[in-house]
């Protein structure tokens, strides 16, 4: 990678990290959040849901943006407003008083929301941007999904250090996060320069039918997996949280460090994958199998044994497939897709993906109570599934690659990423 570039992804690294970081670290301190403000666990529980949705609806419009406007005016005032968002949150009993509390940092989490959807969903387009050549694309796209993977592994951590203070910190930490990552931007990425200003709204959406009637098969399949990935990474983490409070009494940062080991696992295997897979689309199809089937066989065998040193290593081991499978499919749906709607429907996947973190918790909850066999037969079963889209769907030919020593021509089918 040419060094005058290294600044530049060390800046977009930033930005995972830090809307990681502003999200995942109010996990371990939501019961006693509750308990200051005098709220139930269903009113904290909308806390993350209301950031999560209102990213959900916004990326979309955030990706068209960027495709028409540029991707560091729409970062730009997004790491802004994140930042607006958790300071409100974080001065909320300060300002507020009684059941006004709840209020201000409910709002506070829906400017955050609003930050986060312009945030890190266009980094992984501008990446596309930056690079022409392939390998250096799928190694940037495997870094960014390191710095993603690396705030979720610290996240549980450092949010238990910052409650232990006042339950209010974790939010204030987010503006002086937010600000060191805009300076990075600001000063360090450098925007290759547009050839045109983007499409009209409606040519746009003629374009994103096109794309979809033609590339539909493999794109959906893509969506897919990138929903069931989060599903399966925050669903068995909130599992896992859960069994380690109430089964073996662990709290705070203890239970942090253990949480955080699936998610260091993840994070390596993210970092590998991105290097190695290089230009190889068909590489990228077939390390997203094996990180699925990895992953799949994994759950299956948690239901085998409910020991709960079993059920690490199980979890560590999904941990890594599920590691191997995200940058592959970042790499196949940046690179199956023209630079000038790049951003608008690498945004639609990063939607489906926010989609997944939403649903873990709450299912897996409702799961619990029919038991560890069934839960993790059914979460498994959905890993399953995962499989047989990538299998069926995404067809890759050999052309994207080189294989001894020779590049190989061969024609592109319209279902081909």
């Amino acid at each position: 990678m040419k060094n005058k570039k290294t600044g530049d992804l060390a800046a977009l690294a930033s930005i995972p990290l830090i809307m990681t970081l502003g999200n995942s670290m109010l996990i371990p301190i939501l019961p006693q959040i509750a308990k200051e403000i005098h709220i139930s666990s269903l009113q904290v529980s909308f806390l993350i849901t209301a950031y999560a949705v209102v990213a959900i609806l916004l990326i979309p419009i955030a990706g068209y943006c960027s495709d028409k406007w540029g991707r560091k005016k729409v970062i730009i005032p997004s790491l802004i407003i994140a930042g607006i968002g958790g300071g409100v949150a974080g001065v909320a009993s300060w300002i507020g008083d009684g059941a006004s509390v709840y209020w201000i940092v409910l709002g506070g989490r829906v400017l955050q929301g609003i930050g986060a959807a312009g945030a890190f969903p266009i980094v992984l387009p501008l990446v596309g941007d930056m690079f022409d050549n392939d390998d250096e694309v799928s190694h940037s796209l495997g870094i960014i999904e390191t710095s993603n993977t690396f705030g979720k592994v610290i996240s549980p951590i450092l949010g238990a250090l910052l409650g232990a203070w006042a339950w209010y910190v974790p939010f204030l930490s987010i503006p002086i996060l937010c600000v060191l990552s805009l300076l990075l931007v600001l000063f360090l990425v450098h925007e290759p320069k547009r050839k045109d200003s983007g499409q009209p709204l409606r040519e746009f959406i003629s374009s994103i039918k096109k794309v979809f009637k033609e590339k539909g098969r493999w794109l959906y399949a893509i969506f897919a997996i990138g929903g069931i990935c989060m599903f399966l990474l925050f669903g068995v983490l909130f599992y896992l949280s859960d069994q380690l409070e109430k089964k073996h009494g662990l709290e705070g940062i203890l239970k942090g460090l253990v949480l955080a080991i699936p998610l260091a696992a993840l994070c390596l295997a993210s970092y590998l994958t991105g290097k190695k897979i290089g230009k190889n689309k068909l590489l990228m199809k077939w390390c997203g199998v094996g990180g699925l089937v990895l992953a799949t066989g994994s759950l299956f065998g948690i239901s085998l044994f409910n020991n709960i040193y079993y059920v690490i290593a199980c979890l560590i081991l999904c941990g890594v497939g599920i590691g191997i499978v995200l940058p592959s499919s970042d790499a196949l749906i940046t690179e199956g897709i023209e630079k000038k709607l790049r951003g608008s429907i690498t945004s639609i996947y990063s939607s489906m993906r926010f989609i997944g973190v939403s649903l873990g918790p709450p299912v897996i909850s409702l799961l619990i109570g029919s038991g560890h066999i069934a839960l993790f037969t059914a979460v498994g079963t959905v890993s399953l599934i995962g499989v047989i889209l990538l299998l069926t769907l995404v067809k890759p030919e050999a052309g994207t690659g080189e294989s001894g020593g020779k590049k190989q021509i061969v024609r592109k089918s319209a279902h081909q990423p």
